[in-house]
């Protein structure tokens, strides 16, 4: 899943305002941001199948330490304890914690049976939506549309920058993805690199927030003014 994992990390921003949306992406798409370092360390591997799934032709038998339930639930209790080091913000620390395995969950609606529980000698398990192109798209749209829709409801845009730079990074997302699924697969070596740019997602996901501020319209502490009806979005 790609989209999805964006959707719930701007779902979080409701119930955590004080927390930036670039933490909250980060956290989201934390396996994959480790995943492209262990490849390209040649720790974990992928290799390319063209039609193990309609929708990619990646074959993910081989990523462990990524992408294992287990290690996921560690490596949100260690995002978790490292955030709330610098920002004793509870809730924040409490939803990151939720979010990085949350990218295990999500993996395992689209993937083909390659998800393991553990590291080593795991059973694998997936629901293989990525076998249904209609399923596919909309699971992703549906997610990442539900947690746009909530990210706006609960913050409004404080300039012109917070007004249009988070529609851009949807639509970049969006194009982005898109434009992956439906052109010629790359090689193994080159998704590694290719997945490194999530990095500049989570900047600007960061970036945007940055002009944007509570709408007091959450789940979490209302502590801005209310908001202004012109800055809706």
């Amino acid at each position: 899943m790609f989209l999805g994992h964006f959707g719930v990390a701007l779902a979080a921003k409701k119930a955590a305002p004080k927390t930036s949306l670039a933490v909250l992406v980060a956290a989201g798409e934390c396996l994959d941001l480790i995943w492209p370092v262990l490849l390209i360390a040649g720790v974990e591997h992928v290799r390319v199948v063209k039609g193990i799934t309609a929708v990619t032709p990646f074959d993910f038998y081989d990523y462990p330490i990524s992408h294992s339930l287990l290690t996921a639930l560690i490596w949100g209790g260690l995002a978790a304890a490292l955030y709330f080091a610098f920002t004793p913000y509870a809730r924040g620390a409490w939803l990151i914690a939720a979010l990085v395995p949350s990218h295990w969950v999500l993996d395992w609606l689209v993937h083909r049976p390659d998800m393991p529980l553990w590291p080593a000698h795991s059973p694998k398990f997936g629901l293989g939506i990525w076998n249904s192109w209609p399923l596919t798209l909309a699971a992703e749209f549906a997610i990442f549309g539900v947690g746009l829709f909530l990210y706006l409801s609960s913050t409004r845009s404080k300039n012109r920058l917070g007004r249009y730079l988070i529609w851009l990074w949807a639509a970049v997302l969006i194009g982005s993805w898109l434009s992956t699924i439906t052109s010629e697969p790359p090689s193994a070596s080159a998704i590694a690199w290719l997945t490194l740019s999530v990095w500049l997602l989570v900047a600007w996901a960061g970036w945007a927030d940055s002009n944007r501020t509570s709408s007091g319209n959450n789940l979490g502490d209302h502590f801005s003014p209310p908001p202004n009806p012109s800055h809706k979005y």
